[in-house]
Formats: structure tokens, sequence, C-alpha cells
């Protein structure tokens, strides 16, 4: 795993942020902000891309329990469509930072984009989630909590298997789209089929 830091500034208490679900088909995207114990560590956590499912969900709970506060914020396929996915990540974020019970000193980002959150600063680190503990730890946040989200979803919809692709663009997930229509938690902005496909869903 890798060797990450505990914070950018030592001053204060810093909140890291980042989200899940911006290249999706379907469904929310979900960010998080957490803010760590500076000494805090553990040897599962990582980028959440790089964590197995398992262990993600061991890391939530951990990350729970001993956060100083963490919060999670999302934005609905609708928003996407209205606000456009990059700008859905930053109010995500804003949301979840908005409902830290403690309000942080410093921010962190994962990425090199980011809206100014009130007159909190922050940095932008690209591939913040594995090289900062509470960037990390967002991105582990907001990946379970988007994926149990999706889970609940494909009960309602069970012909789009987002139980497994969790809205994200597989083969199996552009069939069902192209044989079955879209749903009220698709994203309409985004290229949903090819060209002519697409066209046909409207």
């Amino acid at each position: 795993m890798a060797t990450l830091s505990n914070f950018y500034n030592k001053e204060g208490l810093e909140a890291g942020c980042d989200e899940a679900g911006r290249g999706c088909l379907a469904g929310p995207v979900v960010a998080a902000a957490v803010i760590l114990p500076k000494d805090f560590s553990h040897p599962l956590l990582n980028d959440s891309k790089q964590v197995s499912e398992k262990n993600r969900n061991t890391l939530r709970y951990i990350i729970e329990n001993e956060a100083i506060s963490f919060a999670v914020g999302f934005v609905s396929p609708s928003e996407i469509d209205t606000y456009n996915i990059l700008n859905s990540s930053f109010i995500a974020m804003h949301r979840a930072i908005n409902d830290l019970k403690i309000v942080p000193s410093n921010l962190i980002i994962d990425g090199n984009r980011f809206i100014k959150y009130k007159s909190i600063p922050h940095h932008c680190i690209v591939k913040g989630d594995s090289k900062y503990t509470s960037i990390a730890a967002a991105s582990i946040l907001a990946k379970t909590y988007r994926d149990e989200y999706m889970e609940k979803l494909s009960l309602q919809y069970p012909l789009y298997m987002w139980n497994i692709n969790k809205g994200y663009p597989t083969k199996k997930h552009r069939n069902a789209i192209e044989t079955y229509g879209v749903t009220p938690y698709h994203r309409l902005s985004f290229k949903l089929l090819p060209v002519d496909d697409q066209l046909k869903l409207f």
C-alpha cells in the first residue's frame, strides 16, 4: 500500500475531499469530506480504486468511527444534467463540507480544480487520494456510499445490473439502455450510446 501523508498543513483541522461517480452513465455523483486525527493511519487505507470492495467496507467502518468529523454529499442525475458533471462534483463536495460537524481551517481537494467554499483556504492535489490520509478516507466514503446507493437502485431496475456496474458504461449497461431505454436515474446529458442509437432514445 502507498505511504500516505497525514496532512498538507499541520496547523488547525484539515478536511480531505474526494468524489465518486463522475464517469458514470447513471446515478448521482457523491463526494465526502473527512477530518481525521493527525496521527491516523491504517495499513489498508489508499485510493479507493486500489482497495478491494471488502477492504473498502472495512475501512468505511473504521473511518466513520475514528474521524473527528465526516460527511457525504449527493448530486442527482437531473442536477448533473443542469450544472454539468464538473460543477456537480464541486457542488457535492460543498454539500459534504457544509454538513461537517466541525468547520475545518483548511481543505485539501483531490484533483486540479475546485470552486472555493466560503472563506476556507483550499489546495488542489492531483492524485491526492494516493498521497494524503484524509483524501484517501474521503475517496473510500464517497465510493462506498455511492456503491450502496446504486445497489439499492438496482432492486428497482435490475435489467441495468447497477449492483455490478454501479452505473459505469460497461457493455452490458449500454446494451440494456439500447434495449430498454433510459430510466429517471440516467444522465441524459451524457453520451449514453453511439450517436445513431442515442437519437432513438428521444
